[in-house]
């Protein structure tokens, strides 16, 4: 009960995060990524997958335009999306 209590307290500060990031640094700004993935784990441990898959995608977009396939952030992300949509049964996607 507590994690969960944590994580629901803790969802309007990430959305804050990334609102702000987003206006002042930019949606490809390396900070702007790190809330947006930050935020679709946490809708993701949440059981949000569905809220959690276009946060993904959008930053997973943008991670390989701006670093590259192989750089570590990219892969991690990539991991990370696999894991949710495994997770969501969609075995051939993931």
């Amino acid at each position: 009960l507590d994690k969960m209590e944590n994580q629901e307290e803790a969802l309007p500060l990430y959305k804050e995060a990334l609102a702000g990031r987003r206006e002042t640094l930019g949606d490809q700004h390396p900070d702007t990524l790190n809330s947006i993935s930050n935020m679709a784990v946490l809708l993701d441990e949440m059981g949000n997958q569905e809220e959690a898959l276009p946060l993904y995608k959008e930053a997973l977009a943008a991670r390989r335009e701006t670093l590259g396939d192989r750089h570590p952030s990219t892969l991690t992300l990539i991991s990370n999306m696999a894991g949710l949509l495994a997770g969501m049964g969609n075995q051939e996607e993931a």
